[in-house]
């Protein structure tokens, strides 16, 4: 019985304690944080290279056309026509020659002052007139337009007086009208006009093929090896070496390093031999020299990788191919430019 007693006296005991739950205070769910993703950087474009060219140049003894459009990197055509000087294109010790095209520098035609534009003035319309009747009310009446067209009130039928001198006047004769007799119908279909031929449309192979367009920008300017070889002479800034000497055997191609325009073929650059000038864009040229045979005229259009010449020795010691890069008329050095490898 006493055991019964104490363990009823523990479980009253157990009731009776102060031990309370944990409570946890649970706030606002905090919104969760969205990472923005960082913005595309943009690419850095290098900026356009200044023009160092000048306005003009003086002819000193020694130049030519051809030269002087080698230096600043034109077509010596181009410098006969913003100069006005045509065929042998022969210039003078002294003479000043303009490097810019002047239509391009002439300044535009200023808009004429306010004083001199003739402004419309807007019709004004009067108001309406009013008319008063008899009965004292007024009545409104349109304003008339001052470009309405007028209404035909002319001519207008007049009644005149019977009298006998009116019977005596004869009526205006009525034109006759000739009657049109139907065309009996026929079995036969009626004749139609002949349709014109239509033009034939040429096949492909009798389309002429395009000629290759010189490259807009420098970006999309991709340049080859001219010719296969050993590097005899590499580009040198501050010595005479304006490109690179390739040695090769005499006859070997030469090839155009990019596409663009002939702009020079010929012999009259003293120390080029038989040389060729391509312009490839308004900031590029490109020279071979010292070939033995020119196979491009000046004019002509060459795409990336065409036979333009063979090698030779013109004007220099030994079979080889001297090649230029020239931006903006400098020399520039044709490694930065070629391939890795002339294979």
């Amino acid at each position: 019985m006493k055991h019964y007693f104490w363990i009823a006296l523990l479980l009253l005991a157990g009731c009776a304690t102060d031990y309370q739950a944990p409570v946890i205070e649970r706030g606002p769910t905090a919104p969760k944080k969205t990472v923005k993703p960082a913005p595309p950087v943009a690419k850095k474009t290098a900026p356009a290279e200044k023009d160092w060219r000048p306005d003009s140049y003086t002819v000193k003894k020694g130049d030519t056309l051809y030269s002087i459009g080698l230096e600043f990197g034109f077509d010596n055509k181009e410098i006969a026509q913003w100069n006005n000087i045509q065929p042998p294109y022969t210039i003078y010790i002294g003479q000043q020659l303009r490097l810019k095209d002047p239509r391009a520098t002439a300044s535009a035609p200023a808009a004429p002052a306010d004083s001199d534009v003739a402004v419309a003035t807007p019709l004004k319309l009067e108001p309406a007139p009013t008319a008063k009747p008899l009965d004292g009310k007024p009545i409104d009446v349109a304003p008339v337009q001052p470009d309405a067209i007028p209404l035909l009130t002319e001519p207008k039928a007049l009644k005149e007086p019977y009298s006998a001198k009116a019977l005596t006047v004869e009526p205006a004769q009525k034109p006759a009208v000739t009657a049109i007799k139907p065309v009996p119908p026929t079995d036969k279909p009626a004749a139609t006009a002949e349709k014109p031929a239509a033009a034939e449309t040429p096949k492909p192979a009798e389309l002429a093929t395009e000629k290759p367009a010189m490259p807009a920008d420098d970006e999309a300017l991709e340049w080859s090896w001219p010719a296969k070889g050993k590097i005899l002479a590499g580009f040198n800034d501050s010595g005479s070496s304006k490109g690179m000497d390739i040695a090769g055997d005499q006859g070997q191609p030469v090839h155009a390093a990019a596409p663009g325009k002939v702009v020079y073929s010929g012999t009259g650059l003293r120390g080029y031999g038989k040389l060729i000038i391509i312009k490839h864009n308004k900031t590029y040229l490109s020279a071979y020299a010292h070939n033995s045979q020119l196979l491009v005229k000046e004019g002509q259009l060459v795409t990336k990788g065409q036979k333009i010449a063979e090698m030779g020795n013109s004007d220099t010691d030994r079979v080889k191919l001297h090649f230029e890069i020239r931006k903006l008329g400098k020399p520039v050095d044709p490694a930065k430019y070629l391939p890795e490898s002339s294979d």
